[in-house]
Formats: C-alpha cells, sequence, structure tokens
C-alpha cells in the first residue's frame, strides 16, 4: 500500500499535481475540515506534461460525495493508466473555494 497526500490552498480549489507513479488509487481519505463540496479530479499520462478533467466511459465527469472525516472507496479502474493526478473541490463547471488549507490523502496499491 502506497499513501500520496494532495494539498488544496486556504480559498482553493485545485490540489497541486500528486505523483502516483504507477499505483492504482484504491481510497481518498478526506481532512476532518472540508467545505461541503463533491470531489472531482484532473489527470496526466504523460508525467504532468497536459491534463485533462477525468471522465467515465459513459462521459460524465468523474465525481465523489466528500463530507470531512470520511473514506472514500473508489473504482481502482478508473485509475489504470494515470501517472499524475490534481484534486478539485467541486467540479470542472463550478469549482468550490476551500476556506482553510486541506490535506487529502490517496490511498495506492
Amino acid at each position: 500500500m502506497s499513501v500520496f497526500s494532495g494539498v488544496i490552498a486556504n480559498g482553493g480549489s485545485l490540489s497541486g499535481a500528486i505523483p502516483i507513479g504507477n499505483k492504482i488509487i484504491t481510497g481518498i481519505m478526506m481532512p476532518a475540515g472540508w467545505d461541503n463540496a463533491a470531489l472531482t479530479f484532473q489527470v496526466s499520462v504523460d508525467g504532468g506534461a497536459s491534463w485533462s478533467n477525468l471522465f467515465d466511459s459513459s462521459g460524465n465527469e468523474v465525481s465523489f460525495q466528500a463530507a470531512a472525516s470520511r473514506f472514500i472507496a473508489v473504482d481502482p479502474t478508473l485509475w489504470i493508466g494515470i501517472n499524475h493526478i490534481k484534486i478539485r473541490s467541486g467540479t470542472a463547471a463550478a469549482v468550490v473555494n476551500q476556506t482553510a488549507e486541506r490535506s487529502l490523502r490517496l490511498v495506492g496499491q
């Protein structure tokens, strides 16, 4: 198991790039503080040179209902081939700025 940290800055909605290498994400540990917002993602398959919003095969933005101190189990097949991730508070169409710095942990295999 590997754990990767992502930080969303105070007043921000998007974490910095999180290099996960060849690991597959299986869960997300939410911080004790979290302003109400869904989680969505930007991903890179080329080491962070280019970024895309993460959508599923049906054309829906991949989104998780997030809450403080929650562990979110995720479908590992969503992350195959991805080597860098940015975590977003809110959706691509409607970001939600966090009112304090938020540190999230991604669990990978």
